[in-house]
């Protein structure tokens, strides 16, 4: 029987599932947000060629699985609703785990060719400063409390000021503490990189902790919820959807358009690429490279509009 998404469900190959999963958060150290991700990819692809071949898939079944199988169960899952970038995200996902299930029965993998849907080239789309740091200010001001209102202003200046992703903010312990002029981040991967902390965030944090009615830990995240547990990144999105719609801004500012605000204006005042890839903790340069792109589309718009021969 199948169960929700990401659990454990009665098949034959469930025992290699689990052991999968173990591989990928301790071997290999993916988060745990990826690790809940692929495993109910596997469980949606041996449930699928359950009833696409009409018998139970065991382990060895899963070395027997051709292109037509893969192909059939993408189409089934674009029927389903799934986009070209969340459907090539599934792909490698399979192909990970179908490496996995071969190197377990000590196989070579022999993966089936079938190529991932072509995805559109989107660009991050950057806020202009101004519109940053309002936004920050509006979520912080219309928070229930004071002391709410200063952490959600803290973790908005984090990720406009210091480029950091949401779930990097949120897993900083009271550790950190007292913030210098830099700050040690963990991110993807366990990638661990150093930031340099403007005195604006410094005093954010800071007055955040002074208000925060709970005790700040060393080794407890330094942003908490209301009863003091650690605090769950949507509430920061609720946060920024609700500020952007106060103030009349677009749907794509979200708190990782802050991130991409980061880089694309770093990128502007003559920022390195190098450089800039170890401020985000992009693992390859290519990443980094996306935001060239965004400069030059900004510099285009702003030729456009202002140029008398435009």
């Amino acid at each position: 029987m199948a169960g929700e998404p990401g659990q454990l469900t009665d098949h034959p190959a469930r025992g290699l599932v689990v052991r999968w999963e173990g591989y990928l958060l301790h071997d290999r150290r993916r988060s745990q947000h990826t690790g809940r991700a692929y495993v109910a990819t596997a469980h949606r692809l041996i449930e699928f060629l359950g009833t696409y071949r009409g018998d139970a898939i065991g382990e060895g079944d899963l070395l027997t699985i051709n292109a037509q199988d893969l192909r059939a169960f993408l189409a089934e899952r674009r029927r389903q609703g799934l986009g070209a970038s969340s459907t090539a995200r599934e792909l490698s996902a399979v192909r990970n785990f179908l490496t996995y299930a071969a190197e377990q029965q000590g196989e070579l993998p022999q993966l089936p060719r079938t190529r991932a849907p072509r995805r559109p080239r989107t660009l991050p789309r950057p806020v202009a400063p101004d519109e940053a740091v309002a936004l920050a200010e509006d979520a912080s001001e219309a928070a229930s409390e004071g002391w709410i209102g200063a952490r959600d202003l803290a973790i908005l200046l984090l990720l406009y000021g210091a480029g950091l992703r949401v779930a990097e903010a949120l897993s900083l312990t009271g550790g950190v503490r007292p913030i210098g002029q830099a700050l040690r981040v963990t991110g993807k991967r366990s990638k661990t990189r150093v930031v340099p902390i403007m005195p604006a965030i410094r005093e954010a944090i800071e007055d955040y902790v002074r208000q925060c009615p709970w005790p700040i830990e060393r080794d407890a995240p330094l942003f908490v919820g209301a009863r003091g547990g650690p605090l769950n990144p949507d509430l920061v999105r609720r946060a920024v959807a609700a500020a952007r719609k106060r103030l009349g801004l677009p749907d794509t500012l979200t708190p990782h358009a802050l991130r991409h605000s980061f880089a694309t204006h770093l990128l502007a005042r003559g920022a390195d690429l190098r450089a800039l890839q170890e401020l985000l903790g992009h693992a390859s340069l290519s990443s980094t490279q996306i935001y060239t792109a965004v400069d030059a589309a900004r510099l285009l718009d702003v030729y456009r509009h202002a140029h008398p021969r435009a």
